[in-house]
Formats: structure tokens, C-alpha cells, sequence
């Protein structure tokens, strides 16, 4: 009986985030370095978009433009820089210097381990919020 909820507290561990993001700090991050671009309602439609020749991406269709799953990998690799995104005539800008922090580890859907920072983690859980 003990083996068993030792073994059970130990795989729910494993499988869970280190650390759960902080949706107010997340949403204060986005207000001060992405809304510009995407939007208050991020939904691809703030201020800068006239001077863009790409228009922002809808952050609110993430989930459903990669059938229902978020794609949490693929939104920190553009915001660290380990995947540029074309903007307006060159790569979106690297953000991941405002989003230095804490090192935590988070798992994909299918298990696998995401290096990342508690900022950036703030963040994709204010994004996952979002999500229609």
C-alpha cells in the first residue's frame, strides 16, 4: 500500500509541470511586449500592423489551428529565437531576453521535457486561456 502511493506521487511528478504559470504575470507580459503587434485581444490586430508587411498571427487560434492541441514547444521556440518568424520584412523579434527567469521544466502533451523560464511560462498559461 505505501509502494503503491509512493510510486503513484512519484509519476504524478514526473508527469506534471515543475512550476504552474502565473496567468496575471503572463498577461501583464504579453500587455507590455506583444499587444502592440497582436492586439489588447490578441487577436493579430494591434497598433503596428499598418507597418507590417505580415500580418500578426490570431494567438486566440492556436489550439484550433493545430487540432485542438496548444502547441506550446512551437510558441517558445519564437518568443526564445530558437525559431524565427518572418514579421515585417525580417525575423519577429527575439523577446526571450525579457523573458529570462527561473529555469522550469514543462512537458508536452505526449510527455516530452520543455526547458524554458518561469516568465515564458507566465505567459503560455495567460495564451492557453485564450484559446477558442
Amino acid at each position: 500500500m505505501i509502494k503503491a502511493s509512493i510510486i503513484t506521487i512519484f509519476t504524478a511528478l514526473c508527469t506534471s509541470p515543475v512550476f504552474a504559470g502565473d496567468i496575471l504575470s503572463g498577461q501583464e507580459m504579453y500587455m507590455d511586449h506583444c499587444a502592440v503587434c497582436h492586439g489588447i485581444t490578441a487577436q493579430g490586430d494591434g497598433p503596428m500592423v499598418p507597418a507590417l508587411m505580415i500580418k500578426p498571427k490570431d494567438l486566440t487560434q492556436l489550439s484550433s489551428e493545430n487540432d485542438g492541441v496548444f502547441p506550446m514547444v512551437d510558441i517558445i521556440k519564437r518568443i526564445d529565437g530558437r525559431e524565427g518568424l518572418v514579421s515585417h520584412g525580417s525575423p519577429m523579434p527575439v523577446y526571450g531576453y525579457f523573458f529570462e527567469g527561473q529555469e522550469v521544466m514543462l512537458q508536452t502533451d505526449a510527455g516530452q521535457p520543455v526547458l524554458t523560464s518561469q516568465p515564458i511560462d507566465d505567459l503560455l498559461t495567460w495564451l492557453k486561456t485564450l484559446q477558442r
